[in-house]
């Protein structure tokens, strides 16, 4: 992404917005696209994405979290009970994006079956978004 200032026109002159940048900007990371993958259709609690996303330590899942929240991908509820319970789930944004999370699922799908090898990982498509069968492999189940 440009180093500008937003919604000052005087500042992005000469400035370059480049689309692959940007989106790379919003959604690399370590964990991002895995957190954004994981919140497709539902909500979950901060120990359920941790459980999700299980290579995450703590730290960097918040750090994460907060960033895609600041990207205003995911939207962040508190409640105010004791212990506290917040809930995360995707924006309008954040749902936009996932037909780039489905493309980059199954280029790797497909690129891990070219070196040989079957996708063994807990990152399957959603049923909501891919109704009964797996996206990588038609007419097989969704494993959730």
């Amino acid at each position: 992404m440009a180093a500008v200032l937003e919604n000052h026109p005087c500042c992005d002159q000469g400035a370059v917005f480049c689309p692959v940048e940007t989106t790379i900007g919003l959604i690399g990371g370590k964990y991002k696209p895995l957190i954004l993958w994981k919140l497709a259709g539902k909500t979950l609690r901060f120990s359920q994405l941790q459980k999700e996303v299980s290579t995450a330590t703590p730290k960097m899942l918040t750090q994460q979290l907060r960033e895609l929240e600041h990207a205003g991908l995911v939207n962040r509820k508190v409640f105010p009970v004791v212990p506290p319970k917040v809930e995360y789930s995707l924006t309008s944004l954040g749902k936009s994006i996932y037909p780039v999370l489905e493309a980059m699922y199954q280029w790797g799908t497909g690129y891990l079956q070219g070196k040989g090898h079957t996708v063994n990982c807990n990152m399957h498509p959603p049923a909501s978004h891919m109704g009964d069968s797996c996206c990588c492999c038609p007419g097989q189940p969704v494993r959730e």
